[in-house]
């Protein structure tokens, strides 16, 4: 039986806050709530040469369970959107290492509002309470203003995110219904030919644990039209370093191809250039609907070569724990698509390659949509390179104990209510 836990210090009076906001709302106002279950299990096969095996042996399960509800409260031009989450992580990864599992979020440490209460924590569980989302949101014409937490995603990217610099999806994430939100103020103006404007200002906490305008992001966007294309220009201070970014949509007949181009400044001073691009098409193959896309991703932040044991330089690796970045090294081509077996059925397939050292991860789906509100999904995740390669298994202190380069096999269940 679960007991809602104790909520010290800092989380108190958001708390008080929070309740006293929803009790406030007048009960003439407009209330929609949603309730999504979902539930993840993944098996992990791993070679001989890595660090987990060696530790835990193989296979190594690992399971979570997420309740999500999500409440929209509309009055006029104001509107309060609250998602909360309740999870449940269960499995042997959480037994070796603090490592979430399909980039779950399970803390709010860097973020302002300590918004993750603790249920039950054990070797191998974890159980908590999070707000996902609770944000206001006023609309008066042509403007619209959000405060509050609530996600941001910018760029164009179908599997690699360099101009998303507010907390991107991994390239091999399975969930992608919900990304994370941040704590933000965020200001839309749409002007009269179309284009719009976006300043955003997102506060965070130091490592320390205050609130630090070196670990905040304020970041303006320009969104506007060209003719047939379509183009954004992003100007934004980042962690205290200067980004600057520009991103093209241009369709090509019936396909659409995309460029994003991000320039930020490292400790030297030095610019620093990292983008994507990438065309995707959809068509009918045998009466049904069929999709491919291929995308080219630069990682300006990347090493030339992986070293055993591994060693990387201090601005790639504090990418790395940002949450920013999730690759390596410097070249990357991902293909892939999808295709429509039966109404319900729908198999994807995309394949992520390092270009530098030949190893690739080879993701496999096949989906099942019984209903608008229901969706089954069971994948197959296969490394295929050697032990030192990225996707093979860098070496930690030599190449017989590596990290990374484990088969997976995962089944999702989500229902929406």
């Amino acid at each position: 039986m679960f007991a809602f836990p104790s909520i010290p210090g800092r989380h108190f009076g958001r708390l008080w806050c929070l309740h006293l906001a929803l009790c406030c709302i007048p009960s003439t106002w407009a209330v929609d709530a949603d309730l999504r279950l979902k539930w993840f299990s993944a098996a992990q096969l791993a070679p001989s040469h890595d660090i987990q095996r060696q530790q835990m042996g193989t296979p190594l399960y690992n399971h979570s369970a997420d309740m999500r509800l999500i409440l929209t409260h509309d009055a006029g031009r104001f509107k309060l959107l609250l998602d909360h989450t309740t999870v449940l992580l269960n499995g042997d990864q959480l037994a070796v290492t603090d490592t979430v599992i399909d980039q779950t979020v399970s803390n709010d440490d860097r973020r302002w509002m300590d918004l993750t209460w603790n249920i039950d924590r054990g070797g191998r569980h974890n159980a908590f309470h999070r707000l996902d989302r609770l944000a206001v949101q006023w609309q008066p014409g042509d403007w619209g203003i959000t405060l509050g937490r609530q996600a941001v995603s910018w760029g164009s990217g179908l599997v690699f995110q360099p101009m998303d610099l507010f907390s991107p999806f991994s390239p091999t994430v399975v969930d992608r219904d919900y990304k994370a939100g941040d704590d933000l103020l965020l200001v839309d103006r749409l002007l009269p030919n179309g284009h719009d404007l976006q300043l955003l200002h997102i506060v965070r906490r130091n490592p320390g644990g205050g609130v630090s305008a070196a670990a905040a992001s304020t970041a303006f966007k320009w969104h506007g039209y060209l003719g047939a294309a379509e183009f954004e220009w992003l100007g934004a201070r980042h962690f205290d370093e200067p980004v600057v970014a520009v991103s093209v949509r241009l369709p090509l007949g019936t396909a659409l191809l995309r460029s994003d181009l991000v320039a930020s400044k490292d400790n030297a001073g030095d610019w620093v250039y990292s983008g994507i691009v990438n065309a995707d098409y959809t068509f009918t193959l045998g009466g049904r609907n069929a999709y491919l896309f291929a995308e080219y991703f630069y990682n300006g932040w990347g090493v030339d070569e992986l070293q055993t044991p591994l060693d990387l330089p201090e601005e790639l690796q504090l990418r790395l724990e940002r949450g920013e970045v999730f690759n390596l090294m410097q070249h990357y081509l991902a293909v892939g698509g999808s295709y429509e077996w039966h109404p319900l059925v729908r198999q994807s397939t995309t394949l992520i390659s390092n270009l530098q050292d030949s190893s690739s991860l080879l993701q496999i789906q096949l989906s099942y949509q019984p209903g608008d509100n229901q969706s089954v999904d069971l994948g197959w995740v296969e490394p295929l390179g050697r032990p030192g390669d990225e996707f093979g298994g860098v070496g930690l202190a030599s190449l017989d104990a590596t990290t990374g380069g484990a088969s997976r096999a995962y089944l999702r269940w989500v229902y929406f209510f």
